[in-house]
């Protein structure tokens, strides 16, 4: 029968499900909640609205802006939070929980939007330069593109981050203009539910850009081709049966996995008790520990430790953990609130009773648990249980079975070597921690665990002023793991974007790598011009357009002058006998003399739409200058960003990527780099 409180798929435009089907409870007392749909989805429909709809209307909007509809969307979400919050605690998250996973989530779509805008082309060919000369004669080049694959990003989330798992996957495939279907995980779809809705209602996305899957993904993944995607979040097992799907192998879908895994901390050898970084590290694992009650795939299991501080650490972390209150979220001081479901409540007993075999519970459930709360008798609560294995080495299910709650398992070790070993028993993991003050340590260890480990995070003194956190992934860097944590990579800055876009090889002429990528390469024809670059807005200004500059001599005059206004004495530039020694035998002109005389050839001093020079690239000084040396500089407009911002008249702007050559009186190169420049479009 029809019930108010059934969650819908929102596919091909429109919401689906009226009919009650699997009930969903709330975490903190049991209460029904929500129900998921009944109604079977056509994924057939789902998919081809997608590809007919979605990818043309994504690709004609550019990376540029995209990622302005990214910013735009994320500041929609965050005015809208608190509906989230409200929402959120029903999965049994406290407010820090939530906050992960809504402003986290949000988080990340405006770190994708700000990166795109610094990064990406105001176009939908992303070039991958430098470009490579493939003949001697300089009329043959080769580089590489990454171009939109016109296909669909099927996203197949955790119950854990209904909201930031969801977003993290959205925003980089949406910045490559692929249209993504987003599956939750059944227990918490109702958060994802409200957050498509949200996002829906924004009016922000082109239809067909996102599609919400309530319930079970049928024949989806039956149905894609080698042009889509697939990621999914989630445990290893599950990881493995969709990575063997039939038509995923016979049609070489993309396949990212980022699986659960056994991630573990280890105190160095060389940090006791009393040093800072001993409390960093009981602070640090209790918070792993509790946050999210134990449900995050980077949340530390094990706990790798000097034999002879064991007893310390498992005495300062059964204080910590002994003040920790557990109960509803609502309720003053709880710090840590249930586990999402009561089937994920029963799956973490059964794995804490296999992990206690043979090994002690220094810190559970007998210790004086009570959650707090109205109705939390019916809740998923669970006890932060805290085991010792004092033969890791032997007793190798501390590194096979994973609870995935707020249980993790100290063991010891002799030497650091053996430390290492036991993180790598684990068989690949998303993240490990390691408590040090020594950089002799590091730089033997963090190598060795990289092997195994998809991050590694350093822990001491002086990075605790902005540590974000062991089990923490950030935007800007790579989140995944090698082995059991499936083998793949999400975040990582553009990385992600470059995982949803065809990167292909292109060969030809200069000039035509030049009309390809919508980037000057250097050998190709330029557009000689009577005015000045300098003197073309940013919309008259093509790529391609070009100034050669007049003469220079260079003078021991300029040298000397050059030397007393910077400081810089260096021999090589007043020393004569000393620099008849050298390579060069000779004095030589300062490399940023050079640099300061080529603009003066270039430059046009008069006002004009270039407003300012805020950056140089790729600079490189390939030949030496002598004195009595003539250079001269031919500057071109390489590339074209229009980022579709007004500055504070309302004048549009955008920036531009000049290509400097500095040549000497034999043409030979002598300096070569880019400089990037902010320059003012025409007032309409």
């Amino acid at each position: 029968m029809a019930q108010a409180n059934t969650l819908q798929s929102w596919i091909a435009n429109r919401w689906i499900g009226q009919e009650a089907n699997t009930p969903l409870h709330s975490a903190l007392d049991g209460q029904l909640v929500y129900h998921t749909h009944l109604e079977k989805i056509d994924f057939d429909e789902a998919l081809t609205y997608a590809r007919k709809t979605g990818v043309p209307g994504l690709m004609k909007l550019d990376f540029q802006t995209r990622a302005q509809r990214l910013k735009a969307l994320a500041t929609y979400l965050m005015e809208r939070k608190e509906e989230l919050y409200e929402i959120s605690h029903l999965t049994g998250a406290t407010r820090q929980d939530s906050w992960v996973d809504v402003e986290g989530g949000i988080g990340t779509l405006f770190a994708y939007a700000s990166m795109g805008s610094r990064e990406l082309p105001s176009s939908n060919v992303l070039h991958e330069g430098p470009a490579i000369a493939l003949g001697k004669r300089g009329g043959f080049a080769g580089t590489h593109i990454l171009v939109p694959r016109g296909g669909v990003a099927v996203h197949i989330n955790a119950f854990n981050f209904p909201i930031w798992g969801l977003l993290e996957k959205f925003a980089p495939s949406f910045l490559a203009a692929m249209p993504c279907i987003g599956k939750p995980a059944t227990a918490t779809s109702y958060l994802t539910h409200a957050v498509v809705k949200m996002m829906q209602e924004s009016n922000l996305l082109p239809e067909g850009a996102l599609q919400l899957v309530i319930g079970s993904t049928g024949d989806l993944l039956d149905r894609l081709t080698g042009f889509d995607a697939v990621t999914f979040t989630g445990s290893a097992d599950t990881a493995a049966k969709l990575r063997a799907n039939p038509n995923l192998i016979r049609e070489s879908v993309p396949f990212t996995a980022e699986a659960d895994s056994l991630n573990c901390a280890i105190l160095a050898p060389d940090v006791a008790p009393g040093d800072p970084e001993f409390d960093l590290f009981v602070k640090e694992v209790a918070r792993e520990m509790t946050g999210k009650a134990g449900q995050k795939c980077t949340a530390i299991r094990r706990i790798i430790v000097p034999e002879q501080h064991v007893d310390a650490l498992g005495e300062r972390l059964r204080d910590r953990l002994s003040k920790i209150v557990v109960g509803n979220p609502k309720m003053e001081g709880v710090r840590m609130g249930a586990l999402a479901s009561m089937d994920q409540h029963r799956d973490v007993s059964e794995r804490v009773e296999l992990l206690a075999r043979g090994n002690e519970v220094i810190f559970g459930a007998g210790h004086g648990f009570n959650p707090v709360g109205e109705g939390v008798a019916n809740g998923a609560f669970f006890a932060p249980t805290l085991l010792l294995c004092r033969n890791a080495t032997i007793n190798t299910a501390v590194h096979d079975i994973e609870a995935f709650g707020p249980v993790s398992t100290m063991m010891t070790y002799r030497d650091i070597d053996e430390a290492l070993h036991l993180a790598a028993l684990g068989r690949g993991s998303l993240v490990t921690t390691l408590a040090t003050k020594s950089p002799t340590i590091a730089a033997h260890a963090v190598p060795v665990a990289a092997a195994s480990h998809g991050r590694v995070l350093i822990l001491d003194q002086e990075a605790s002023v902005d540590n974000t956190g062991h089990g923490s992934p950030l935007p800007q860097l790579k989140h995944g793991g090698p082995g059991r944590a499936g083998g793949g990579e999400e975040l990582g800055g553009i990385r992600a974007v470059k995982h949803f876009l065809q990167r292909a090889a292109v060969q030809g002429s200069p000039t035509m790598l030049a009309a390809v990528t919508g980037e000057y390469v250097r050998g190709g024809a330029v557009k000689e011009s009577e005015l000045h670059p300098f003197r073309r807005h940013f919309e008259e200004l093509e790529i391609g357009h070009s100034l050669l500059t007049h003469r220079r001599t260079v003078s021991e005059a300029d040298i000397v002058n050059f030397g007393g206004v910077s400081g810089d004495y260096f021999y090589m530039h007043f020393d004569e006998i000393a620099a008849k020694d050298t390579q060069f035998g000779k004095r030589i002109a300062h490399g940023y003399f050079v640099l300061s005389a080529a603009a003066g050839l270039f430059v046009s001093p008069a006002p004009g739409p270039v407003l300012a020079n805020y950056g140089l690239d790729n600079l490189r000084f390939v030949a030496p200058v002598a004195i009595g040396d003539t250079i001269r500089a031919r500057l071109t407009c390489k590339r074209k960003v229009d980022r579709n911002r007004l500055d504070e008249q309302g004048r549009g702007q955008g920036v531009v990527a000049w290509d400097v050559q500095v040549t000497n009186q034999n043409d030979e190169l002598v300096a070569s780099y880019d400089i990037l420049t902010l320059v003012q479009k025409r007032v309409n």
